[in-house]
């Protein structure tokens, strides 16, 4: 084997980093190395052009097998598999029980019940709610909020009189008392009794092992737009608080361990996203040693496709988004998946979207083989270098967030919500400017694509939550789009769209282009597009922009042309209608004191500037 791989690789003798250095510099003839071929990333890590063996001398952990510590490389031996997860809202158990025979019916291994909008639950009815469910064999998941406690108990209750054996059944209660801190301003109903909860609950679920009462979710940081690190960094410091907390009232950090959930968000990131289900387990092994915890206790984690980049418009496209989001999170290993439809973020969910997001995830499985191969990640020279990466810079922040006393007093200082509130700002401040595109909505927007009658407001754009006991300034998640989808759905509400007349005119290439350009501009607020093939003369293009209805006539030209064509462009139209420059002519000046002063070009704000021809065609 050995002398087949010598001549197979005879051709190709070894190429070292210093050659590889050298020729870079030699093909960027003279240009800056760090600012052509280095990227930055949100995270602040740096992402060379290329790795090689040499990257991963210096990383520790490499040579661990699958399912050993520090589970570099996950908690799974053998195989990959992942349980796949459907979510159901319960409103009359008698519907709720239909549902669940149907979702195990098509393939469906880990269910979770949205209790929140329901009535107060008896055991009967939660007797009669998981009736249809083997729970040898699938995982049952139950969010119940501030009755989490209660409902531990009667879950528990009826498994002993059903006689199950109590190590077979998995699930998991959401309770996560910092969680709705995060989220709400406040805890359930103060931290002193929901730690007490949490306390009860660790005691009636001993008989339950692979049972979770203890709910980490870091995802909140995810659909609020913070950055991989900062959801690692500031998910292990929930993980300390509880700690903390639960130890002091004699449990063993095993046992909490052992009843822990960690839900991840997974997001656009492909790689970034691998590497994070990836660092998240060396966080925890790190956490588990600095707590003298036996080598072998590890976090079941479980991950939930992200909201952040979800779209109203051109909605089918966060398909694409949740292929990848899911795939990655496989990749880096999680133990189950939540694949949400990919219509959720604004309307009801309906069959189809329920069922593509469920068979998501079989197409990955029975398909694509995913299951078969653990940790296929393992000794990529990019994405072990961007584990440890990540690894670092979050345990960096969370020793932050430590000295300030742990997350519940940090958070409540205000610094969570500020790191991640400028983190935030700036993703949204990269999408107004195209600086990251949002296909279908900063970008190639769908023109005749209508949302208006399909959104449900609440859902789309929620409002924070009222905490009766709010201590904090609160987090609210957001999706990254929603500046522009309210612009868009106000021109929708107008009734009539403004028309944008594009006048092409002068040199093909340039006026194609800038055609090309204003026509995606200004569709990202919804705006009629009229393109031309082109005119010979300005009187031509403005007469057949009149003749259009036009109120938007934007000037496609080159840079040479446009200090002759557009002053007579606009002199033609006489304020009957908006002129506009695509491009920023060297005469830009020049054009500005005849009158001209819209342009749009590469480095426009779009928000900015689609919010000021909003107010200039009167469009609130």
């Amino acid at each position: 084997m050995e002398e087949q791989k010598d001549r197979l690789f005879a051709g190709f003798p070894p190429v070292s980093v210093a050659d590889w250095e050298n020729q870079i510099k030699t093909d960027l003839k003279g240009a800056d190395y760090e600012k052509k071929l280095i990227r930055k990333t949100l995270e602040n890590i740096r992402v060379k052009p290329y790795y090689t063996a040499e990257d991963l001398k210096e990383l520790a952990h490499l040579d661990q097998l699958p399912g050993e510590f520090p589970f570099l490389r996950g908690n799974k031996a053998g195989s990959n598999q992942w349980e796949v997860r459907q979510d159901i809202q319960v409103h009359e158990a008698d519907a709720a029980l239909k549902k669940v025979q149907y979702l195990i019916e098509r393939g469906v291994s880990s269910i979770g019940f949205d209790l929140s909008s329901s009535k107060e639950w008896t055991a009967r009815e939660l007797n009669q709610l998981i009736s249809a469910i083997d729970l040898q064999k699938v995982s049952v998941h139950f969010y119940a909020g501030v009755n989490s406690g209660t409902f531990a108990e009667m879950f528990l209750k009826m498994v002993d009189e059903l006689n199950i054996p109590g190590a077979t059944i998995r699930g998991s209660v959401d309770f996560d008392p910092l969680g709705c801190l995060t989220l709400t301003g406040g805890y359930y109903r103060s931290e002193k009794d929901d730690l007490a909860d949490l306390d009860r609950m660790l005691g009636i679920t001993t008989k339950l092992p692979q049972f979770r009462v203890i709910t980490v979710n870091s995802r909140f940081f995810s659909n609020c737009g913070a950055s991989a690190v900062q959801e690692l960094a500031f998910g292990i410091a929930m993980i300390a608080d509880y700690l903390k907390e639960l130890t002091n009232r004699n449990h063993q950090v095993k046992e909490i361990a052992g009843h822990m959930q960690w839900n991840l968000g997974t997001g656009p990131d492909y790689f970034m996203e691998i590497a994070k289900v990836r660092a998240a387990r060396m966080l925890f092994s790190a956490l588990m040693k600095a707590h003298d915890a036996p080598l072998e206790t590890d976090i079941f984690i479980h991950s939930t496709t992200t909201s952040w980049n979800k779209t109203l418009y051109d909605a089918e496209v966060n398909m694409l988004r949740l292929t990848t989001e899911a795939m990655a999170a496989i990749l880096g290993g999680c133990n189950s998946l939540l694949v949400k439809p990919y219509d959720s973020d604004f309307r009801e969910q309906g069959a189809f979207s329920e069922r593509w997001a469920r068979n998501l995830q079989h197409v990955i499985k029975e398909e694509s083989y995913f299951d078969k191969v653990v940790d296929p990640a393992a000794g990529s020279y990019y994405i072990e270098t961007l584990t440890d990466s990540l690894m670092k810079s979050a345990w960096e922040l969370f020793l932050k967030v430590d000295e300030m006393g742990g997350y519940a007093k940090a958070f409540v200082a205000g610094f969570i919500g500020s790191e991640i509130g400028t983190t935030a700002s700036g993703r949204r401040a990269m999408l107004a400017t195209r600086r990251e595109i949002l296909l279908g909505t900063n970008q190639y927007p769908n023109a005749k694509d209508t949302m208006v009658e399909k959104v449900v407001e609440g859902i789309a754009f929620p409002k924070p939550f009222n905490n009766p006991v709010k201590i904090a300034e609160l987090l609210q998640p957001v999706r990254a789009s929603v500046d522009f989808e309210k612009l868009r759905l106000r021109t929708e509400k107008q009734g009539q769209r403004p028309k944008v007349f594009l006048l092409t005119i002068g040199n093909l290439a340039m006026r194609l282009a800038r055609a090309q350009f204003s026509g995606n501009f200004f569709a990202c607020a919804g705006y009629e597009i009229i393109d031309n093939l082109g005119f010979s003369t300005a009187s031509e293009g403005v007469e057949a922009a009149f003749k259009a209805g036009s109120h938007i006539i934007v000037v496609c030209s080159s840079d040479d042309e446009y200090a002759q064509v557009a002053p007579e462009v606009a002199r033609l139209v006489n304020n009957k209608a908006i002129v506009v420059v695509a491009g920023a002519p060297a005469c830009m000046d020049e054009l500005k004191q005849q009158g001209l002063n819209e342009f749009i070009h590469m480095r426009s704000n779009v928000l900015e500037t689609l919010l000021h021809f909003h107010q200039m065609l009167g469009i609130a």
